[in-house]
């Protein structure tokens, strides 16, 4: 298990020690990811401080494992493009030496944390023209409070859907590259070895453990950490992106169910890992406010380039072929989130 010691990581060992598997941790202790020291172990497993871009380390802990979960990355849209070449190091050569390494050592299973953001925007329809795939938003449109996307063709406002996985890729950041990089190695790798892949793409998870504020956290603990500091939060643009907000459980469970399909065939496989439920950026600040008894949260109208407007999944793929299904309620997580611990 890469990057088990992370936010995620944490919940989906857990999840798998309670189903009865033995876990070795691999994770480097990133500074994006961690502020303290690594623990020596998580829910029973040992805990390697390991990067995995080490071939030879990467190579010694693979010996009688059975399967990987690919955990470990660089996260969120970050500072600037002085951050790119951390991000492909750490995400895409990471995964390329963990890749090699596993084909030297005969291991052919394998679970990818992948993201919604290979996406881009989201699903959408123009009533004029159909489906459509709007192009990235102008920075003049963003400065005028513009803020939806427009049909390509006739310039109208269309209407959001549900984006499932044969949606085209269209990374619109750097993170965001370097996850269409790892799902189109993990693909390269699943034909030359007759290995199984399932890359589970995330989208926006959020629960106990997330880091606090940081350049590589989501929106949730961002807000949170401004409520604990006793701030409103700061929702960009007009508030009205639509997400599909998964508890980190959910996505632990995700992972369970992923990995049992590895065990079952060859090739690769991509799954929304969502609620299918869509909740705004301002809905999500107002509840997480409320459930906290803060400041209610301040419209900025900022905005971010590397941001889309609406990106919601269908979650039918995953419900039918791996039996997930998320089952934690946006109202009953935010309850919880609002008074969990975060990463220091």
């Amino acid at each position: 298990m890469t990057g088990g010691a992370g936010f995620i990581g944490t919940h989906v060992v857990t999840a798998l020690h309670d189903a009865g598997h033995r876990v070795t941790i691999v994770d480097c202790g990133h500074p994006g990811a961690h502020r303290r020291p690594l623990p020596d172990t998580v829910a029973g497993a040992p805990v390697v401080r390991l990067d995995v871009r080490d071939g030879p380390g990467v190579a010694g802990v693979l010996a009688g494992v059975d399967a990987v979960v690919h955990q470990a990355a660089m996260v969120g849209l970050g500072v600037d493009l002085d951050d790119l070449p951390e991000y492909v190091g750490c995400n895409d050569l990471g995964t390329a030496v963990l890749l090699a390494a596993m084909a030297r050592a005969g291991v052919h299973r394998l679970v990818l944390a992948s993201s919604m953001v290979v996406y881009g925007e989201g699903a959408y329809v123009c009533a004029g023209h159909g489906p459509v795939r709007p192009g990235p938003r102008t920075v003049a449109d963003l400065a005028a409070g513009r803020f939806e996307a427009t049909c390509p063709s006739c310039g109208v406002a269309v209407t959001p859907g549900l984006v499932d996985e044969d949606a085209p890729l269209d990374p619109r950041s750097g993170y965001a590259a370097t996850k269409v990089a790892q799902e189109h190695l993990t693909a390269a790798w699943a034909r030359q070895t007759g290995g199984a892949v399932v890359a589970l793409r995330y989208h926006n998870v959020y629960g106990p453990g997330m880091p606090r504020d940081t350049p590589y956290s989501g929106v949730a603990a961002m807000f949170r950490s401004a409520l604990e500091a006793g701030q409103a939060p700061r929702v960009f643009e007009d508030g009205g992106q639509r997400r599909d907000f998964v508890h980190v459980r959910d996505v632990a469970a995700a992972n369970l169910a992923a990995l049992d399909a590895t065990g079952t065939g060859t090739g690769w496989r991509a799954y929304n890992v969502a609620s299918g439920r869509p909740a705004t950026i301002g809905q999500l600040a107002t509840e997480l406010a409320r459930a906290a008894g803060g400041p209610s949260p301040v419209v900025t109208g900022e905005f971010r380039l590397a941001d889309v407007r609406h990106v919601v999944a269908s979650p039918t793929r995953a419900e039918t072929e791996l039996g997930f299904r998320a089952v934690v309620g946006l109202a009953d997580g935010i309850a919880e989130f609002a008074h969990a611990p975060l990463r220091g």
